[in-house]
């Protein structure tokens, strides 16, 4: 059993990255539950997206997936998400998680290398 402390909750994100289907969010977060890079993704839609492209605003309806993890492995849910999204530019952002209980953070660490 690990030891649990401030530092080794600073180990963990939460990443978020948005698509424009829920299938290709879905696609994004079996994949990444398979090669036990994410604990749980969740995938909240659709939400509504204003934003810049290509120098004029956008709006459109997206899927937004929010990934729980550890720091260590964003490199690697960067990698994977790049290689499935279908965007010229995804949004893949990582977030700290600063507090939460010590049984999530056990559960997390038992689902991702």
């Amino acid at each position: 059993m690990r030891l649990f402390n401030y530092t080794t909750m600073l180990d963990f994100i939460q990443i978020s990255t948005t698509t424009d289907t829920k299938e290709e969010a879905e696609r994004i977060s079996r994949q990444l539950l398979e090669a036990k890079l994410a604990a749980c993704v969740q995938i909240f839609g659709p939400v509504s997206s204003s934003y810049w492209w290509k120098n004029k605003i956008e709006q459109s309806d997206e899927w937004l997936c929010l990934i729980k993890t550890r720091k260590k492995l964003f490199d690697e849910v960067e990698k994977t998400i790049s290689s499935i999204h279908s965007y010229e530019t995804p949004e893949i952002i990582a977030t700290p998680i600063i507090a939460g209980s010590k049984e999530y953070f056990d559960w997390i660490d038992g689902f991702v290398d």
